[in-house]
């Protein structure tokens, strides 16, 4: 069973990581063009959370698990958001 400790951190590393790519996706929305490097850099970011989200289900519970689910989700809601939004501009 993942620790208590482990999923905080990792939860908070989720809403930090979302936060960073909300704001690059935002920004790049309201100008003509964006900055690749932060763009690029909260991509990277969205998928190493996804990984880390994965590897640490392997020791969940059942519970810990639905709760990885949902955050493995929105971080693939805002991944597709951005990846089609930067083949747009």
């Amino acid at each position: 069973m993942a620790t208590r400790d482990s999923m905080d951190e990792l939860m908070q590393q989720v809403e930090d990581t979302v936060r960073f790519a909300q704001e690059q996706y935002k920004q790049s929305s309201l100008q003509e063009h964006y900055n690749d490097d932060d763009y690029t850099k909260a991509l990277q970011q969205l998928e190493d959370t996804y990984q880390d989200i994965a590897k640490m289900a392997h020791s969940a519970n059942s519970q810990q698990r639905e709760q990885l689910h949902r955050m493995r989700l929105q971080l693939q809601q805002l991944q597709n958001t951005m990846v089609l939004e930067g083949e747009n501009l």
